[in-house]
């Protein structure tokens, strides 16, 4: 089993670098064995969401792992049909019991769609409950992060965003270091871009390494401290994600890819054209 690395949100609270994302993997026994499996090779970052309708797939194969639920950080999202003080306090109760547990590690707004401060408001007082132990954000920028980051009475601790060597952030992340927050990376393999993948620099660390240039990315992420949840339901995948704590980058290495930056972004729909879409999506309690 492989043992990896922690960081400290500002929270108080110490998240795994490395997680397994379940976006589309099909509520049931999909689901169960994939999160079994990440458990069992030494996952204990689980992400999943309301929207993704596979929360109870999750909390099942979280009891039957006899792993301490201690052990384990739970990451989940608030759909925009959540949002609302009343109604996501109202859902957040929903989820603990989607999940059959007492708490919740991360509890993020999924989208910057509707009435999405009291939304926040209410994940901090479900912070002050004692339900949740972290909240934050995801696909959350521009003056809607900022408008979050001024009304916040618990700064958020980790923000979900798209971020591959192809988008490193770096503006973004010098916003965020005054409230100690974490940035956590979607599309860490730059959506499977083969470009990306083929990069020189890349090809050649994983002949040096003896590794997959989707593992030298992988190790690029921990090393600059984001969180990353890849999804997989193959154990030879699963396997080879997590594989990434036996070597080192160089700074010179890591100075290396940073030149990859070119603010590309696989996903660029615009706040307007999202915001259309999410409000036609209620995900079922």
């Amino acid at each position: 089993m492989t043992k990896q690395t922690y960081v400290r949100l500002n929270s108080g609270y110490d998240m795994p670098q490395m997680g397994l994302g379940v976006f589309m993997i099909p509520e049931g026994k999909a689901t169960v064995e994939a999160v079994r499996t990440a458990l069992e090779l030494g996952y204990r970052q689980i992400d999943t969401a309301h929207a993704y309708q596979n929360e109870r797939s999750v909390g099942q194969a979280v009891k039957e792992s006899g792993i301490p639920r201690e052990d384990i950080f739970i990451t989940t999202k608030l759909w925009v049909s959540d949002y609302g003080y009343e109604k996501s306090l109202a859902q957040i109760d929903k989820m603990l019991e989607r999940l059959d547990t007492d708490y919740i590690n991360l509890l993020l707004l999924h989208q910057p769609v509707g009435d999405y401060l009291g939304a926040y408001h209410a994940m901090e007082e479900a912070v002050k409950q004692g339900e949740v132990r972290s909240i934050g954000l995801s696909n959350f920028e521009g003056e809607e992060l900022d408008e979050v980051l001024e009304a916040a009475t618990i700064k958020p601790a980790a923000l979900q965003v798209e971020l591959h060597p192809y988008a490193t952030r770096s503006e973004l992340r010098e916003q965020l270091k005054p409230y100690g927050t974490r940035i956590e990376s979607w599309y860490p393999l730059g959506h499977g871009d083969i470009n990306l993948l083929n990069e020189a620099i890349f090809l050649d660390l994983a002949q040096k390494y003896g590794k997959s240039p989707a593992q030298i990315i992988l190790r690029w992420h921990i090393q600059m401290g984001n969180l990353v949840f890849p999804k997989s339901t193959s154990q030879a995948h699963l396997q080879e994600n997590i594989d990434i704590f036996n070597f080192e980058l160089s700074n010179q290495e890591m100075a290396e890819i940073a030149t990859l930056d070119k603010g590309k972004r696989y996903y660029d729909t615009s706040i307007e054209e999202r915001a259309k879409l999410y409000r036609t999506i209620i995900p079922r309690d």
